[in-house]
């Protein structure tokens, strides 16, 4: 006979025990609502809650990555790509990111989009490409005061990948082929300069003192002798036997 009421009994403790109590992680935190107001944001560990009246939503407050998905930007030399990128943020504010915003993460992938476009559409390509870390900075910047209300803050931002169409990689692999070949003639224009001047000083050298002359001429035959020739040609100049001539004279 009272076999269902104690039944029902045992159901609505589990029940309730079940609604009021709830752990949360180390990274979680949650906003209490009772009935419909918020009352604050309470973890980690044992929450305790009124079944029923009180209703939990949780908020993770690890680091999120999102990847922005690829934009087609025009830049503002006319240049069309397309640029991805991956932004770092996190909840410092439970209660604003649940209360301020929709679905927060939605609203931030929304507003990276736009603003990824708006910021690389006022850059050159140049500066897309070899000036990265200024664009970093004024999309972190960006971000990080439309997204102070809601609770969020932007830690970094960074561009990852700028695709280029196909016309414009060759133009700039011939560009860079060009500044290549441009250096390689000023280095040996400037190592042919260096040797002329080496070879100036030492042809001065040699006309004030002719016995370098000939000592430079005997490193020169010791130099041939000592390469494998079946033929070896001596140059010798008349100065070796003026001495000679003015002897017989």
């Amino acid at each position: 006979m009272f076999a269902a009421p104690m039944v029902f009994v045992i159901v609505l403790v589990l029940f309730f025990f079940w609604s009021a109590i709830k752990i949360l992680n180390e990274y979680e935190r949650g906003v209490i609502f009772r009935l419909g107001r918020v009352i604050d944001a309470k973890g980690p560990g044992l929450i305790l809650l009124i079944p029923v009246i009180d209703r939990m939503v949780k908020v993770s407050m690890r680091l999120v990555a999102m990847d922005v998905d690829p934009q087609d930007v025009i830049t503002r030399d006319n240049v069309s790509v397309k640029v991805n990128a991956v932004i770092y943020f996190r909840v410092i504010n439970p209660v604003k990111a649940i209360v301020e915003v929709e679905n927060y993460g939605y609203a931030m992938s929304q507003l990276a989009q736009t603003t990824l476009r708006s910021v690389c559409g006022q850059a050159d390509l140049d500066e897309l490409l070899s000036d990265r870390e200024k664009i970093n900075t004024q999309l972190q910047e960006i971000l990080d005061t439309h997204t102070d209300p809601w609770g969020i803050k932007v830690s970094t931002v960074e561009l990852k990948h700028i695709d280029l169409p196909a016309e414009m990689q060759r133009a700039m692999a011939k560009q860079a082929e060009a500044e290549r070949e441009r250096r390689a003639k000023v280095i040996n224009a400037e190592g042919e300069f260096q040797a002329a001047n080496r070879l100036a000083e030492a042809a001065e050298i040699i006309s004030k003192d002719p016995t370098a002359l000939q000592l430079r001429y005997l490193q020169t035959m010791r130099e041939m002798a000592s390469e494998h020739n079946t033929t070896t040609i001596f140059p010798l100049p008349i100065d070796l036997f003026r001495a000679f001539i003015e002897k017989k004279g």
